[in-house]
């Protein structure tokens, strides 16, 4: 792992954890996105808030508990809300390299607002992929379809070619040419044994995604990093990771997490 790479990107910070090819940053994002050098970041992968933290119901291991994930979740102003996606979404275009991409999750509670905000600035919309939860939790109003989706919408910044692994996800795929629907289970207690954060993701999905459009050795950053399955993908890949939440519980999970892999597990030698 080249960690000089990550170093000379981390010269104006000061990390709560990090070791040879991963670091990770307590505070306000957009405030330590702006002490990022423009142009060095290879790939983001983004999990904002999706705003639907309304008091509602939901079922989490057979019990009705409340659907708030935090004071960060609850909801604002529609002019709030896309004020804030524009804000950190035009952070990440300036530090992502000409030909970087960006991968941003949500549900209908947010997306469309994220959207909008990648097409003013400026990225290309390449995929908007669905992932399809094989054991969602049932709708308990009994009013609605059971919500069994998310999307996560893949975009590149412009200036040169874009990374895209398209041989390896083929071969990840048994052999065919992969679709824009991803189907898997939700997150496993396996993934949270270090702790849980509301809204983790498994590491199958971020494995598909770091392979997707990333190289061995490329940076990448995670704004709200959560648990940091984002980190625990790419070591287990061979990439740098940067991951940065405003909670410090979160960067302790992650920082367990992550020191659990350099333990653990060897670097995948595929892209």
């Amino acid at each position: 792992m080249n960690d000089n790479k990550l170093e000379s990107v981390l010269q104006q910070l000061s990390p709560a954890y990090q070791d040879a090819d991963s670091a990770l940053i307590l505070g306000d994002n957009r405030a330590i996105m702006a002490a990022l050098p423009p142009n060095s970041i290879d790939m983001v992968f983004a999990d904002p808030p999706y705003f639907l933290s309304d008091g509602g119901r939901t079922c989490s291991g057979g019990k009705a508990i409340c659907v708030n994930k935090g004071d960060w979740d609850k909801i604002i102003s529609l002019e709030e809300v896309d004020k804030y996606n524009i804000d950190w979404i035009q952070d990440c275009y300036r530090v992502l390299v000409p030909g970087g991409s960006i991968w941003v999750s949500g549900t209908h509670h947010n997306i469309g607002s994220v959207i909008q905000a990648l097409k003013k600035a400026e990225f290309t919309i390449r995929n908007a992929v669905i992932w399809e939860k094989t054991n969602p939790p049932p709708n308990l109003s009994c009013r609605s379809f059971t919500h069994s989706n998310e999307i996560v919408v893949w975009a590149t910044k412009a200036g040169r070619k874009y990374t895209f692994n398209y041989h390896i996800l083929k071969e990840k795929n048994g052999g065919k040419q992969m679709k824009d629907i991803w189907s898997g289970p939700v997150t496993p207690r396996s993934e949270k044994i270090f702790g849980k954060h509301p809204t983790q993701k498994p590491i199958y999905l971020l494995d598909t995604i770091v392979r997707a459009t990333s190289l061995p050795n490329d940076i990448v950053l995670d704004p709200f990093c959560g648990s940091s399955t984002t980190g625990v993908a790419c070591k287990r890949l061979g990439r740098n990771f940067i991951g940065i939440d405003q909670k410090a519980e979160y960067i302790e999970l992650s920082a367990n997490r992550l020191a659990h892999e350099n333990m653990n597990f060897a670097i995948d030698d595929g892209a």
